[in-house]
């Protein structure tokens, strides 16, 4: 795991070595184990290393693969072991033991394709020196971030949004994407970024540039399978057999290291069985398993205590985090500087608590179980969906049925179905919350946007597709990798594996909600490996932070949202006192981030 860093120059001018290492500079938290530096002509690939697998000097990055090609490189590639084994009998030979070298090897041999061989999570850049292009890519969820922009005619990518700072010191907030986040607490739904100007490439989608031309073009190599008709007419017996056997490939391939793994532990369903399995086969210097769990301070939402038992029933070593107001207080700054983003809530510093308790207990891997509640649905908010799909004789006793094992009422059960399925009420209640708002930046919000995504309630397949592909889990996932590689973690999610994810998805419905039981082939999967008060428990908690507690500690909040430039221009300098906890953060979070990182409001 490691940051990387590009500039091509498109007026041919040759890259400058103090911008390139300043670009490189800004993100060795996310590689303290080394630098490394490649210039031809007009381009230049910066990188920083984070040793995972051969940590000797073998795996130093820029690495070469003869005089063909060059690649700066973020991730793991977990199937490397079985693609070298194969490259080898193709003819190639390899010198180290990293992925990256059978990453060049298997572009040599399949070219751009190579990609749809490869098994992990990636964001790299690729310099064929005979083409004249350099061919870049992301992985097929978008697990590593890969930005890019075009500033005073030179192309920029890397890791971070930070690293163009140096070109562009008076961003311009991108007023769409905020009008996005303030009125529906939308974000990282599309390809723009808060900053004006800057793009992600989109997960599954690589982007060749040409030197020659300085054109580049984007194409998509992967769309995720979620019918296939052999997973569908399983069995239930078949379907965990199933689920089973690819879940555990995926955390035996994400053991691989060199280095000390260990797992993110919150004490709900998918942590609990993650770190079960990685524990059972775990094995470094004779060490326990690590599990990092963070504490919260409100009784009320704390999961330590599941997770206290799955640590006993497993014999981990426990490393607990307790995050205080005043820590919340201590690190507002930092954690939103990392982020670069504004995001939705303050649970991104329960996460953030866990990586750094982490990195303070010497472990470098860890596991985490992103993913499972957007292919195994997971969330209440899929009862919606849900229940569209069931005849109408069945859904009172499923309404009673879902309230009891969601752990919430059946009017909550209510309200989830008729906010998430209908178009109206979502609209125009969200609309109504903000109706103070200047009306031409109200007027940016496209309506079509919230259709489409109560539309796709109709349908739960269309539901998790459009979750995992936009709405929710690449906001997840910025989080997931900007609060571990702050702390210079490896963060990897066995539940985001491309063949366990179809499997999941193609299952049938009905053994992933029964008889109200959310998850019900995960807790299926888990009985007999975890005590059934763990397996069978029924509120989910998710990561919920103790938010009334920590913004006591910010007294001056209000304070701070009035000073906010932007906010200011929006409320036409009348800034309500929003009571709502998730309103009032959306507000502070923008305040915070436009100062740290010098955004304005264009005219």
């Amino acid at each position: 795991m490691c940051g990387i860093a590009g500039i091509i120059d498109q007026n041919k001018n040759e890259v400058s070595d103090s911008e390139l290492k300043r670009m490189t500079d800004i993100v060795a938290h996310r590689g303290p184990n080394g630098e490394g530096f490649y210039k031809y002509k007009n381009l230049g690939f910066g990188h920083r290393r984070l040793s995972i697998l051969d940590l000797s000097n073998a795996g130093h990055q820029p690495m070469k693969l003869d005089d063909d090609y060059v690649i700066t490189y973020n991730g793991e590639v977990y199937n490397y072991i079985e693609l070298r084994n194969e490259l080898k009998k193709l003819g190639h030979g390899f010198h180290t033991q990293t992925d990256t070298e059978v990453i060049l090897a298997a572009y040599r041999q399949w070219g751009t394709s190579c990609v749809t061989r490869f098994n992990g999570m990636w964001a790299f850049a690729i310099h064929d020196i005979k083409k004249q292009v350099v061919f870049c890519s992301r992985d097929r969820f978008g697990v590593k971030p890969f930005y890019y922009t075009i500033i005073n005619n030179k192309f920029l990518f890397g890791s971070e949004i930070k690293q163009f700072s140096d070109f562009n010191n008076n961003w311009k907030v991108n007023k769409t994407i905020l009008m996005d986040y303030i009125i529906f607490n939308l974000i990282d739904h599309k390809d723009e970024c808060f900053f004006d100007g800057v793009t992600k490439l989109p997960a599954s989608s690589n982007l060749i540039y040409d030197l020659n031309t300085d054109k580049f073009e984007i194409t998509k190599y992967y769309t995720v399978n979620i019918n296939k008709d052999d997973v569908s007419s399983l069995t239930e017996e078949e379907s965990i057999d199933a689920f089973k056997k690819e879940i555990n490939r995926s955390v035996d391939w994400r053991l691989r290291s060199d280095v000390k793994v260990g797992s993110c532990l919150s004490g709900g369903l998918d942590s609990s069985y993650i770190s079960t399995l990685a524990g059972s086969k775990y094995s470094y210097e004779h060490e326990k398993f690590s599990a990092i769990t963070a504490q919260s301070i409100d009784i009320n939402t704390d999961e330590s205590p599941f997770a206290k038992k799955v640590v006993d029933a497993n014999d981990f070593k426990w490393l607990l985090t307790t995050p205080t107001s005043n820590d919340f207080s201590s690190y507002l700054d930092e954690v939103i500087y990392n982020q670069e983003e504004p995001f939705i809530n303050p649970s991104v510093f329960m996460q953030y608590f866990v990586m750094k308790k982490a990195k303070e207990g010497g472990v470098t891997v860890l596991l985490d179980g992103q993913g499972a509640d957007e292919v195994l649905m997971g969330y209440p908010r899929y009862l919606g969906a849900y229940f569209k799909s069931l005849p109408k004789n069945e859904l009172l006793t499923n309404i009673y049925r879902s309230q009891n094992q969601y752990g919430i009422s059946a009017l909550s059960v209510l309200k989830y179905y008729l906010y998430f399925t209908s178009f109206s009420v979502r609209y125009k209640r969200n609309m109504w919350n903000f109706s103070n708002i200047n009306s031409k930046y109200t007027d940016m919000v496209d309506p079509q946007m919230i259709r489409d995504l109560t539309d796709s309630y109709k349908d739960i397949k269309v539901c998790q597709q459009l979750e995992i592909s936009s709405t929710i889990l690449p906001s997840l996932l910025r989080y997931e990798d900007k609060n571990s590689m702050s702390c210079s973690i490896e963060s990897r999610l066995p539940f985001l594996d491309w063949n366990f994810v179809e499997l999941a998805l193609s299952i049938n419905g009905k053994f992933k909600i029964k008889d109200g039981w959310s998850k019900y082939i995960l807790r299926k999967s888990m009985q007999g490996l975890l005590p059934d008060e763990i397996t069978w428990r029924k509120k989910k908690f998710g990561f919920n932070p103790p938010t009334s507690l920590w913004f006591d500690d910010v007294p001056e909040m209000s304070s701070i949202i009035r000073e906010s430039s932007i906010l200011n221009d929006v409320y036409d300098g009348k800034i309500p006192d929003y009571q709502d906890n998730n309103i009032k953060w959306r507000l502070l979070n923008i305040s915070k981030w436009e100062k740290l990182h010098n955004v304005t409001m264009s005219n």
